[in-house]
């Protein structure tokens, strides 16, 4: 309530949507997500903000963004940024949920690369969640579609969509 930071407010949040921690460098990667356009980087100790990053590594800006083109990916988050989490090769796999996109980052905020799906998902976008698959390269990311209400499988080298699985309905093996 009265949030008035911004998406580079070194202090505070807007509505964090999901916490990744890294034991190796004793640091939280936040998707914060709901109010502000972002990565955020906080040390694990401490919770002192350490770095962030907004889509492809820009400085995050929360100028109004223009309507949702499937063709012409914003430069900036959608709200909500609903996941970044790492994978065992340490790459910050972040969901712009909105954006129906999966961005891919070093630690420092770097851009790697970007893979889309289901682009014309509209309203609350496609990629909600992620969980890497549990083989020790995690060669597969299992990315949860909300509005669609599939599960994507994706080859994580190459963000390529494998396959899909699912239907929405409230029947067994429907997803809701």
């Amino acid at each position: 309530a009265g949030f008035v930071g911004g998406s580079n407010d070194s202090v505070s949040f807007g509505r964090v949507a999901k916490i990744w921690v890294d034991p190796k460098a004793n640091e939280a990667y936040l998707a914060d997500g709901y109010l502000n356009k972002r990565v955020a980087v906080v040390d694990a100790d401490t919770g002192k903000m350490k770095r962030w990053w907004g889509a492809y590594g820009n400085k995050p800006d929360d100028s109004p963004l223009p309507p949702y083109d499937p063709n012409k990916p914003a430069q900036q988050f959608r709200n909500p940024v609903h996941c970044a989490d790492m994978s065992v090769d340490r790459f910050i796999y972040v969901c712009d949920r909105v954006g129906d996109r999966l961005q891919v980052f070093t630690p420092e905020g770097k851009f790697v690369k970007e893979g889309f799906f289901s682009r014309n998902t509209k309203g609350a976008g496609s990629a909600w969640d992620i969980a890497f698959s549990k083989d020790p390269e995690q060669r597969y990311i299992f990315m949860a579609d909300g509005v669609n209400e599939r599960v994507h499988v994706i080859e994580r080298q190459t963000l390529k969509e494998v396959t899909s699985f699912g239907d929405g309905g409230r029947r067994p093996g429907q997803f809701f």
